[in-house]
């Protein structure tokens, strides 16, 4: 019997490739606006919400997601 588990958890596979930026789809919400995204959520780690700097960091990355397509 073997005692090495097998598993199905994503990190230990080759993380997602974002779409080839010439194709004509719509690309997947996490591979666009990737610092916008980082800075939001540093802010927002370390500073709160309430934040002003967060809440600037917070509507770049909404126009930033709305440039490519999603209304959040």
């Amino acid at each position: 019997m073997s005692t090495t588990p097998t598993s199905n958890n994503t990190t230990d596979s080759a993380p997602l490739a974002c779409p080839n930026p010439n194709d004509t789809t719509k690309p997947k919400p996490c591979c666009v606006c990737l610092d916008e995204k980082k800075d939001r959520d540093e802010c927002l780690l370390f500073k709160g919400l309430d934040d002003v700097a967060c809440k600037k960091l917070i509507s770049n990355y909404k126009s930033c997601m709305k440039g490519y397509g999603f209304d959040i």
